[in-house]
């Protein structure tokens, strides 16, 4: 036993590695927009680091931006964590734009891998209302920039290249991130980054803290089914796909009521369409031409325009795409492989929809008096030229005169009608 003791003491001296060996860096993963589902999976993924005895909070992070307003709860959290919070953008090729990049600024530890970039932090407006020398927008982008220089001079970070990203959109490489000295470091993978901090000094909570990163175990903290599914349908396509399927819905349900499934499924898409869109950027006109242009569309089954509404309609429905997500270059915009398929569905579905409605206003009436026109028959009675005769016709008989005498058995055409009285004339047998 004394033995084994001295060998242990020998191996691992006050028990160091064995304490080694326990630590833990807790990890997450952040991909898509920040909104509120994104920012309740990081406050609890930080709680429960801390929980669990994590020494770190390892974010990797690629995020094309998202609501201000989460994003200030995840500073929060961040400035006010009892472990230090590493906010890393990864992998190859991942942002970590608009309010990705103030969560950077925020870190207690920046890093980037190689061929990743950060920056372009400008607010954009809801409701499509960003524009230059707007008093309204000229108000928040101020605001955003003191944040992000705030939060920049409290880690020691640039704040000039802060107040820039937001003011002037300024965004940079890795390695300009890094020489200009808006992050810590630069690393391939996490294994890499954990060794490189290992020994940095940090302040967390008022104290400051020594990094024992070098041997750290990553444990995996994976969002929960509801903040899956919520960080899920807030991606702009999908939100544009609810949204246009819930207003198809509501109209074939208010054009044929009773049908039930078009209107359930149509209600439930639109209110999970419209929760996601309170999560991204969206121009209130864009989303008022996506309806109209659904409306019209629907009014070309029921109203004898020519195609004029629908061809208003599908106007309507481009215009109110391309202005749905007024955030070019951000990310949250529309994909062109979405919008392009439902765009060419509908023009299919207007193209029918006008063929129908023409050739069915062309065709001939089959029905009632005027059905009768240029139908064929027989006389049944003699007509003559004075009186009137019977006539079997379409299945009926009916009261005909003639121009001239038609006995019994005469092939006839009907060629008008007065009243209840058909007007024939003699046809070849």
């Amino acid at each position: 036993m004394a033995f084994l003791f001295i060998l242990v003491s020998v191996l691992f001296p006050s028990g160091q590695g064995y304490a080694a060996e326990q630590v833990t860096v807790s990890r997450i993963v952040l991909t898509g927009s920040v909104n509120p589902a994104s920012a309740d999976y990081f406050s609890r993924a930080l709680e429960q680091a801390h929980a669990d005895g994590s020494v770190a909070l390892l974010v990797e992070l690629d995020t094309p931006g998202g609501l201000v307003s989460s994003l200030r709860l995840m500073v929060q959290d961040v400035l006010a964590s009892k472990i230090p919070v590493i906010v890393y953008v990864s992998p190859s090729g991942a942002q970590a734009a608009s309010a990705g990049a103030l969560l950077m600024l925020s870190a207690h530890v920046a890093a980037m891998s190689p061929g990743t970039e950060i920056g372009a932090a400008h607010p954009a407006g809801m409701g499509g209302g960003d524009k230059d020398g707007d008093v309204m927008s000229k108000k928040a982008a101020s605001d955003l920039a003191a944040y992000a220089r705030s939060l920049a001079e409290l880690r020691g970070r640039n704040p000039e290249w802060a107040e820039q990203a937001v003011r002037q959109s300024r965004a940079s490489s890795a390695q300009e991130a890094i020489r200009i000295g808006v992050i810590d470091l630069i690393a391939a993978t996490p294994s890499m980054l954990l060794r490189e901090i290992d020994g940095k000094r940090v302040k967390v909570g008022g104290r400051e803290l020594v990094l024992e990163t070098a041997r750290a175990r990553l444990s995996v903290i994976e969002p929960a089914f509801q903040e899956q599914a919520l960080m899920r349908i807030a991606d702009p396509n999908i939100a544009y796909i609810l949204f246009l399927a819930g207003l198809v819905g509501l109209y074939f349900e208010l054009a044929n009521p009773g049908a039930i499934f078009p209107g359930v499924a149509g209600a439930v898409s639109l209110l999970l369409g419209l929760y996601a869109m309170q999560m991204l950027p969206v121009s209130i006109t864009g989303a008022l031409l996506l309806a109209l242009g659904v409306l019209f569309l629907g009014l070309e089954l029921f109203v004898t325009s020519g195609g004029v509404l629908a061809i208003a309609g599908l106007i309507a429905l481009f215009a109110g795409s391309l202005m749905l997500f007024g955030t070019p270059g951000s990310g949250t915009e529309l994909s062109l492989f979405v919008f392009l398929p439902v765009f060419v569905v509908f023009a299919v579905a207007a193209g029918a929809i006008v063929r129908v409605v023409l050739s069915s206003s062309s065709a001939r009436q089959l029905s009632g008096q005027e059905g009768l026109l240029g139908e064929s028959g027989r006389v049944v009675r003699q007509i003559e030229r004075a009186s009137a005769g019977k006539v079997f016709v379409h299945g009926e008989l009916w009261e005909a005169v003639a121009d001239e005498k038609l006995p019994e058995g005469t092939s006839i055409r009907v060629t008008g009608i007065t009243g209840l009285q058909l007007q024939v004339t003699k046809t070849e047998e």
